[in-house]
């Protein structure tokens, strides 16, 4: 029953605050988040949310924020972003969040770009170094920290979160206030990580949010999660758990707070989440870590795990299974994939892929273990949800069919065109970047709405969206073959041996390969490279290759949601791979 009333309400919000607030209004004494603080796991309920929103959205004002201005914030997933990021919108403010992995450097470029008034940030230590970036600027006014005493710094003002907290506040009129906000008000500035160049920040509206959360809803409500738990580990600060950190809350989910990635495995048991979102990558560890437990089990366990997922991709790719092996796979359900659910819990009603395009092997893998492995896809600019796959129609090399709300189709050169209310404003700062994304499509003269054109290209089957490649993303080999480096990175990153790769061989006589291998698999990363290789034609095979040290965040060559930023690592290895091609 509260989920379809949350469904009939969601029409009637304007606003994030708005919506939240709604809800902390029907259901003061339901459990909201849960989290870890000292030794145990600790719950908040709505109820208190909504007071602590309030304290915080009327000190704020009481500091001089008002409304338009923006207000950073910086913080690893715990209640307090969300409170922060719902009462700065509360107050008319505009929201940035931001990675707590950025650079002094990446933090100088937010803070002069969005010309941020205020800042919210976790630690003392996070403080310094968004500080060390604000000697750029002269905008920073305020700075409030959650967890300790912020770092002193001339003409800035610097409050404690619990000083905060104590704030008098009227929350009823708060309450009464943020349904009056418009849907087109801006909501937050959310700077893409980007595989190159610097960070532009996408302008998302509430509508473009609430577009989001009423398309997925569609999605979720079959699946009555109403009181079931979420499990969150990708950064709040990411547009994609950024915006599903206000949905799975308003369908009444108990939204779980990860103690990081090095938990998540004992947390699936511990929580028992009926659903996660996470990226390509934290798949790949998950097969990897399961394949090194297969090679460690006994001959028996090793031949059922393999006789599991044969029969497993069997029953999706076909040919059908015969009547004997229907049998075998009813037996290894309860032998085998039974046992692998239990270690995630058992509870598991979708794992959702986004962020990146999830290999259909690596997808395959989950399902035919019997784990709900969902791909969706979409964009910062849109929200950032545009197009999931269905837990009761999965089709695993699609990103499914587009969200309720979303127009979508193909332009005459593949490129995918969406359009609706989960499109951006467009680029903050950035009127060129904005209306080179936002604009009519060519084949159409006589409509003139802008479409968001995504730089992705592929086609529709059967009303699902397929992803092939990226527009203009191709490599051009001396020989005058074009080659698509998405396609060739993806094969070798589904190999078990290969946890990264980068491609290269513009003006080249053929193509050359950086391979990091997963652990304790350097000496086998070559066979690997040549079964990728027998899969190519002859302008894509892969002609010389190199072992490379992992991408990381923290060498500036990875982004925080884990992705290859491709045009650094040519830059930075530019010598060694002309060094391959030769």
């Amino acid at each position: 029953m509260a989920q379809a009333a949350g469904a009939r309400q969601a029409t009637n919000w304007t606003s994030l605050p708005g919506m939240m607030l709604d809800m902390a209004r029907r259901h003061p004494a339901k459990p909201m988040l849960r989290y870890w603080r000292g030794r145990g796991w600790q719950q908040m309920r709505w109820g208190d949310f909504a007071l602590q929103v309030a304290a915080l959205a009327a000190f704020l004002r009481g500091r001089g924020i008002e409304p338009g201005d923006r207000v950073l914030l910086v913080s690893e997933n715990r209640p307090e972003f969300l409170i922060a990021d719902t009462a700065i919108m509360a107050i008319g403010a505009v929201s940035v969040p931001t990675y707590t992995t950025n650079t002094v450097g990446d933090h100088a470029h937010i803070l002069r770009d969005s010309g941020a008034r205020g800042a919210i940030i976790s630690t003392p230590k996070l403080a310094e170094r968004v500080l060390e970036g604000a000697r750029e600027t002269r905008a920073l006014e305020l700075l409030i920290c959650m967890d300790g005493e912020s770092p002193a710094h001339p003409g800035l003002a610097t409050a404690l979160w619990a000083e905060a907290l104590a704030t008098p506040a009227d929350l009823p009129m708060l309450m009464a206030e943020v349904e009056l906000i418009p849907k087109g008000r801006l909501a937050c500035l959310i700077y893409t990580s980007g595989t190159g160049g610097m960070p532009r920040g996408v302008m998302l509206p509430h509508r473009a949010m609430l577009a989001n959360r009423d398309g997925v809803a569609e999605v979720l409500r079959p699946l009555k999660l109403d009181g079931e738990c979420y499990l969150s580990f990708l950064p709040m600060s990411h547009a994609y758990e950024h915006t599903v950190g206000y949905l799975f809350p308003s369908e009444g989910i108990e939204v779980v707070y990860s103690r990081g990635a090095d938990r998540v495995a004992q947390e699936f048991q511990e929580i028992r989440p009926a659903i996660v979102t996470a990226v390509p990558r934290l798949f790949e560890v998950l097969r990897a870590r399961m394949l090194a437990q297969r090679d460690q089990s006994s001959a028996l366990k090793q031949k059922l795990f393999d006789a599991t997922l044969a029969l497993g991709l069997r029953r999706m790719d076909g040919p059908p299974l015969n009547p004997w092996e229907k049998l075998q796979d009813a037996v290894l359900e309860r032998l085998v994939r039974a046992k692998v659910r239990q270690r995630f819990g058992n509870k598991l009603v979708a794992m959702v892929s986004g962020g990146a395009r999830l290999d259909p092997d690596l997808g395959g893998f989950f399902l035919a273990l019997g784990l709900p492995v969902l791909q969706g896809y979409g964009q910062t600019e849109a929200g950032p949800v545009i197009s999931v796959n269905l837990p009761w129609d999965n089709h695993r090399r699609t990103v499914g069919p587009p969200l309720q709300g979303v127009e979508a189709r193909f332009a005459p050169d593949g490129e995918l065109l969406v359009r609706g209310e989960l499109v951006m404003d467009g680029y903050w700062n950035s009127p060129d970047a904005t209306e080179a994304a936002l604009k009519p499509a060519t084949d159409t003269p006589g409509d003139r709405e802008p479409w968001l054109h995504t730089g992705d290209v592929g086609r529709f089957e059967a009303g699902r969206i397929v992803i092939t490649d990226r527009k203009r993303d191709f490599i051009k080999t001396l020989g005058g073959d074009m080659v698509s480096p998405a396609k060739l990175e993806m094969l070798l990153m589904a190999e078990p041996e290969i946890a990264q790769a980068v491609v290269a061989g513009e003006g080249q006589p053929g193509i050359v390969a950086l391979v990091v291998a997963n652990e304790g698999m350097a000496g086998v990363a070559g066979e690997a490279v040549d079964r990728v290789n027998r899969k190519l034609g002859g302008a894509e095979r892969i002609r010389r290759w190199r072992l490379a040290e992992p991408f990381t965040m923290e060498d500036g060559l990875l982004t925080p949601t884990m992705k290859i930023k491709r045009r650094e690592v040519l830059r930075r290895f530019e010598g060694e791979l002309a060094a391959l091609g030769r």
